[in-house]
C-alpha cells in the first residue's frame, strides 16, 4: 500500500455502551466515506473514562465513590470488542477501553479491523491517582497491521519522550496517541485554545513526531465527564512536526492522505535521520531506576552524569 488515508476522532464517550456503539458506527461510517484506512478513536471510548482524578488529599468517601463509579471491565476476547471488529470490516480502528485481566484492571487500547485484534497496549504511566484505578502495564511495542507498522500509547503517555522513541527503535512508522486529556484543573481559561493544557498536548504532540520522524496520530475525548472537561484538539502530524489536519477545540473528524513511507523517507533521507544518528552510549542515566520523587536529591543521589557543579538535582 502506498498512499492511505487517515481519520482521528475528537468524540465525546461516556457509560452508555449502547451510545458508545452508535458513536463509533457513526465515526467509522464517516471515515469510511472519506477514504480512510484508519480510523483513531479516544482513550476509553467503551464506558467512559474516570468521573475524577483524584488521590492524594482526597477524601476516603470522595474515593470510594470514585471507586464506584468506574467504566465496566471489558475482556480482550470479549463480546464487546467483537462487536467493534464486526463494526470495523476492512477498516483499520484503534480505539481505547477498560481491560479485564481476571480481577485486575487496565487503561488499554487495541488496533483492530475485521479479521480481529492486530495489537493491544496497556498504559504505563498513569497521572493524579490512575493506579488507584488501574494497574500499569510494562511494555511498549510496535505491531504490523495491514497499514504499516504500528504502536500505540495512552494519554499521559505523551509527555515522556522515552514511551514513543521506544515504539520508533521498534520500527513504528505511525503511533497512535489516544487521550482523555482535560484542561488544567487550576487557573483554568474560558477559551479552551488558551488553556495551558491544551497547548501542552499540541506541544508534545508535533514534539514526539518530530524528534522520532514518525507519523503520529493524537484522538482525544470531547465535551465534559463527571469534574473533566477535554480540550478535543485530535491532529494528524507528520514526520516533520507539520499539522496535517486537526479538529482544532471542537468535536469532530480530521483526515489526511500520506504515503507514509514516502513521507518516512524523504525526511529521514535528508541527512538528519534521528534514530540512526542516536548516541546511547552517552544515555545511560536516563533509563537509570528513577531516583526523583518529588524532593530534591543529594549530590551523592544523582546520577554520576549529573553531579557536576550548577546541575540542578531535577535536570
Amino acid at each position: 500500500m502506498s498512499e492511505i488515508g487517515i481519520s482521528v476522532a475528537a468524540a465525546e464517550f461516556g457509560r452508555d455502551m449502547e451510545q458508545s456503539y452508535a458513536t463509533i458506527a457513526a465515526l467509522i461510517d464517516q471515515a469510511r466515506a472519506r477514504g480512510s484506512d484508519l480510523l483513531v478513536l479516544p482513550e476509553a471510548c467503551l464506558g467512559g473514562y474516570l468521573p475524577s482524578l483524584g488521590g492524594g488529599d482526597e477524601s476516603e468517601a470522595a474515593r470510594e465513590r470514585r471507586l464506584r463509579a468506574l467504566p465496566p471491565a471489558l475482556a480482550l476476547d470479549g463480546p464487546e470488542l467483537r462487536r467493534v471488529v464486526d463494526l470495523a470490516g476492512d477498516l483499520v480502528v484503534t480505539l481505547g477501553f477498560c481491560e479485564a485481566d481476571g480481577p485486575t484492571r487496565y487503561n488499554a487500547a487495541v488496533t483492530l479491523h475485521g479479521d480481529g485484534i492486530l495489537g493491544s497496549y496497556r498504559k504505563v504511566h498513569q497521572p493524579l491517582g490512575e493506579n488507584l484505578c488501574y494497574d500499569a502495564g510494562d511494555r511498549y511495542a510496535a505491531f504490523d497491521t495491514p497499514i504499516g507498522r504500528m504502536g500505540m500509547q495512552i494519554c499521559y503517555d505523551k509527555a515522556f519522550p522515552e514511551a514513543a522513541r521506544a515504539l520508533a527503535l521498534d520500527g513504528a512508522e505511525i503511533v497512535t496517541s489516544l487521550s482523555a486529556w482535560p484542561t488544567a484543573r487550576t487557573a483554568q481559561a474560558a477559551a479552551l485554545a488558551d488553556d495551558r493544557w491544551t497547548q501542552r498536548f499540541d506541544i508534545y504532540d508535533r514534539a514526539r513526531a518530530t524528534e522520532n520522524q514518525v507519523v503520529w496520530v493524537a484522538s482525544n475525548q470531547a465535551g465534559t465527564f463527571g469534574s473533566l472537561r477535554f480540550v478535543c484538539s485530535a491532529k494528524i502530524v507528520g514526520p516533520g512536526g507539520e499539522i496535517l489536519a486537526t479538529t482544532g477545540t471542537d468535536p469532530g473528524l480530521a483526515s489526511a492522505r500520506l504515503d507514509v513511507r514516502a513521507e518516512l523517507d524523504a525526511i529521514r533521507g535528508g541527512g538528519m535521520y534521528n534514530l540512526r544518528d542516536r548516541r546511547p552510549e552517552v544515555y545511560g542515566d536516563v533509563v537509570a531506576p528513577n531516583l526523583v520523587t518529588g524532593t530534591q536529591l543529594s549530590r551523592e543521589q544523582r546520577p554520576a552524569s549529573l553531579r557536576g557543579a550548577g546541575v540542578p538535582a531535577h535536570a
